[in-house]
């Protein structure tokens, strides 16, 4: 066999396994880990940890399920501040996050990488701008999120907020939904739209956004966490939140909001709420 016949072969075989690794792996990978059974113990921290697991319909708390066991495979976690990352801690959050693709693609989380948990409200030095003028300070979060794949939490701000259903925080949530604003490279309060349904965001969103300002500045009492004012960017997460822990208040208040979260989160929260528990945890 000639050298240039070996080189060939060799050649061949190298782009069939950068095409493999590229295009086929990732895929194979997962339906390898979707082949172990789901640990009892895990169904029993979600019924737990994440409240709307419960009234899922039965094939969508098994695609939950899905999710989380391929959230727990791919991303890592990292404890901070000498907290210990249980596997409770691990399946709560990855139950809170794949609550927003259950009914989406779990792609949209391919980019997230790593998660670090702070046993509570955490400080990070942070620049402040004052017009011309930048400073440096402290500041206090319960959670931020990265376009680099990285997202923090306060372990004990998601046990408030995120754990009762009656809350009108969920920080997991908040957090997931900054990813999800991310996959079209900006963090503008609008995720990947395509069409008429982008045009119909930019103008229904915009029109809610402004007369949340429009209240806090006739200080009115407004119907969404103030902080959802800061930017579009937070708009857009608090409103997530706001969806998914009291959507017949955001129902009532922002109706044609509502529907576009319903349309593309592809749930009605507000409908499960009043539905009976699908299956208790074994």
């Amino acid at each position: 066999m000639s050298s240039a016949t070996v080189f060939a072969i060799f050649a061949v075989a190298l782009i069939a396994l950068a095409t493999f690794y590229l295009f086929f792996y990732r895929n194979w990978r997962r339906e390898r880990e979707l082949k172990q059974p789901f640990p009892k113990i895990w169904q029993q921290y979600l019924q737990s940890t994440v409240p709307l697991y419960a009234r899922l319909p039965g094939q969508l708390q098994e695609t939950l399920e899905d999710q989380v066991q391929l959230f727990l495979a791919e991303k890592a976690f990292y404890g901070c501040g000498g907290f210990e990352v249980t596997d409770r801690v691990r399946v709560a959050i990855a139950g809170h996050a794949c609550l927003l693709t259950v009914n989406r693609s779990f792609a949209d989380y391919d980019e997230v990488r790593s998660i670090l948990v702070y046993p509570d409200i955490y400080q990070v030095r942070a620049p402040d701008r004052d017009g011309m003028v930048v400073s440096v300070s402290n500041q206090v979060r319960a959670g931020e999120a990265s376009s680099m794949g990285q997202v923090v939490l306060a372990w004990a701000e998601c046990e408030s907020g995120a754990m009762r259903p009656e809350s009108t925080h969920n920080v997991i949530l908040h957090e997931f939904a900054h990813q999800l604003d991310y996959l079209d490279g900006a963090a503008d309060g609008a995720p990947p739209l395509s069409g008429d349904h982008a045009e119909e965001w930019q103008q229904t969103m915009t029109m809610a956004y402004d007369s949340l300002r429009h209240s806090l500045r006739q200080h009115r009492s407004s119907w969404l966490d103030p902080y959802g004012a800061t930017k579009p960017a937070e708009f857009f997460a608090v409103l997530t939140e706001t969806f998914y822990q009291q959507p017949e208040h955001l129902k009532e208040q922002q109706p044609a909001v509502y529907d576009l979260l319903r349309d593309f989160y592809r749930l009605d929260p507000g409908e499960l709420a009043q539905s009976r528990p699908a299956r208790q945890a074994p």
